[in-house]
């Protein structure tokens, strides 16, 4: 029989446990935001939404560096096993790829800033597409996570050539426009560095849905694409 030490240190160790994967919920649910965020202040030409947006991002690292911290502590004390050790390992390069996520929604809310005196960007209903796939994908990426469900991770990875499409698409109507005259070159290439970020987040979430699978099924699908080839 369990002492009643044993059952509370295991109910701490549960705790714990929940506490990770509610703070990279959290995190992604920030992403998230900031996604929307940024695109919504690049179609509006909205600076001061894309500076408050920026400020996100503060609170994205400090969630990184304490999950960070959280994880290395369990593992330390813990010295957890299996799906456990897994978990926990996985967890850690998780946090990584949501911090980068963050970052590039920066990018796009910089970009935002210094094109606010433009006028409306060419093709922009493609950025939103791009964009709102993107988002989709970060959070069916962690709700994959939180359900532990390889199959909804395997549909996160599937949608990245959705968004390669919408990039490519972007890249040919750009160019289409740059091409009619030199005083279009410095605009196409700015705005074409947008779709580039959307495509960046779209290849971060599509790490995070592998890194799912990898922690339900233990299996590393990276540079294959699907859960059984």
């Amino acid at each position: 029989m369990e002492t009643n030490s044993k059952r509370h240190t295991d109910r701490e160790y549960e705790a714990e446990l929940a506490q990770v994967r509610e703070r990279l919920i959290v995190m992604a649910g920030r992403v998230e935001e900031m996604i929307l965020n940024a695109v919504q202040a690049l179609g509006a030409r909205d600076a001061t939404l894309a500076r408050s947006t920026i400020e996100l991002d503060h609170k994205v690292n400090r969630a990184e560096m304490e999950t960070d911290e959280l994880c290395l502590r369990i593992l330390a004390r813990r010295q957890p096993m299996a799906s456990d050790l897994r978990f926990l390992t996985l967890s850690l390069k998780m946090v990584t790829d949501l911090e980068r996520i963050g970052d590039l929604a920066v990018n796009i809310c910089e970009r935002a800033i210094d094109l606010q005196a433009e006028s409306r960007l060419e093709g922009f209903d493609t950025l939103s597409r791009m964009a709102n796939v993107a988002q989709t994908m970060v959070r069916d990426a962690i709700d994959a996570f939180v359900r532990r469900d390889a199959d909804l991770a395997q549909q996160v990875i599937d949608r990245d050539d959705e968004v390669d499409e919408l990039y490519h698409v972007y890249f040919r109507d750009v160019l289409a426009v740059m091409v009619v005259g030199a005083a279009n070159v410095e605009r196409g290439i700015h705005i074409q560095s947008v779709a580039k970020w959307l495509e960046r987040i779209g290849d971060h979430a599509t790490n995070l849905a592998e890194l799912v699978i990898f922690m339900v099924k233990g299996k590393d699908v990276r540079h294959l694409g699907k859960l059984d080839p």
